[in-house]
């Protein structure tokens, strides 16, 4: 039995997946055997891939009964998805077990780990300040990053009605604005500035700001929401 986790390095608040390959290697079958998967307290379980497995005596507890006995050399595999909380420090640990109504001859193999690293991960901060005149107004979103690291990859994404963009480091996909930020160093703040043309006004905008690669330790403030009136 193995268990994987990908990605090998976890980030704070993003998405991580437990892939549990077990198989038979005899020398008999394994009868009704039971799979119990323990996800660390730090993830959130979002879904499991088996119908047949069900929550276990905690949250973080996954059990997957077999309907059926396995025969000498069946395999079969379990993904257990889940979201790593933002505060998690890691290492994040996760044990599978295997039981059988069968004594294992060799119970070596019933039993694996995977221990996966938590990144430090980003803390992006977002506001929004705006102004207008006949026909357009500007939108400035200012970009805080109070993490340790620099941030190379960071988007604001934008939304603001009919409002059609003018200028500014964007490009539209379905209702949002998709704007990429120059790095933004630890402790900076970089100001991005958008000019949009708006057929009335007041205009509501909304806007998020997130890292392509980095989770972030502190989501409460990546989101930021404005009303723009003459």
């Amino acid at each position: 039995m193995v268990v994987k986790a990908s990605p090998a390095v976890a980030q704070p608040g993003q998405p991580i997946e437990y892939k549990v390959t077990v198989r038979n290697a005899g020398p008999g079958d394994a009868v009704l055997p039971v799979l119990k998967v323990l996800i660390p307290r730090d993830v959130d379980i979002v879904g499991v891939d088996v119908a047949t497995c069900r929550p276990g005596r905690t949250p973080s507890e996954v059990i997957c009964p077999s309907p059926v006995d396995v025969l000498v050399g069946g395999t079969g595999a379990v993904t257990i998805n889940g979201v790593v909380r933002p505060g998690a420090r890691g290492p994040l640990r996760a044990v599978a077990s295997l039981t059988s109504e069968v004594e294992d001859a060799n119970e070596a193999d019933n039993t694996h780990a995977a221990i996966t690293k938590v990144d430090e991960g980003a803390d992006l901060g977002l506001r929004l300040t705006g102004r207008s005149r006949p026909g357009r107004f500007s939108v400035a979103a200012v970009v805080r990053n109070r993490g340790p690291r620099t941030v190379r990859d960071a988007y604001v994404m934008l939304r603001a009605g009919s409002a059609r963009l003018i200028s500014g480091p964007c490009y539209r996909r379905y209702r949002w604005l998709t704007c990429r930020v120059r790095p933004v160093e630890s402790g900076e703040q970089v100001r991005l500035s958008l000019a949009l043309r708006a057929p009335r006004v007041p205009v509501r905008a909304e806007a998020s700001v997130f890292s392509a690669g980095l989770g972030d330790r502190r989501p409460t403030n990546n989101r930021a929401m404005m009303r723009i009136a003459r």
